[in-house]
């Protein structure tokens, strides 16, 4: 599955939310900063207990240093 996501670094909620219908476009609220790589880290955290997948099945495809990132959960 692909889906693209705009991720919310220093949110005060931890949160994924659905932007349309065909659910293949996603929001998601993080707390950390976009510093160090610890934004990827906790937003590959918060995608695995979204999609209940393990952390190791979800793979960036573009975007890893953008707040516009495309995803690739591996099923």
């Amino acid at each position: 599955m692909i889906i693209k996501l705009t991720v919310k670094p220093r949110s005060s909620k931890r949160k994924i939310i659905p932007v349309n219908h065909t659910n293949q476009e996603y929001i998601a609220y993080i707390h950390s900063p976009p510093v160090d790589g610890k934004a990827n880290q906790e937003l590959i955290i918060l995608l695995s207990e979204f999609f209940k997948v393990p952390k190791s099945k979800i793979h960036f495809k573009t975007g890893i240093n953008s707040r516009h990132k495309i995803i690739e959960i591996i099923d």
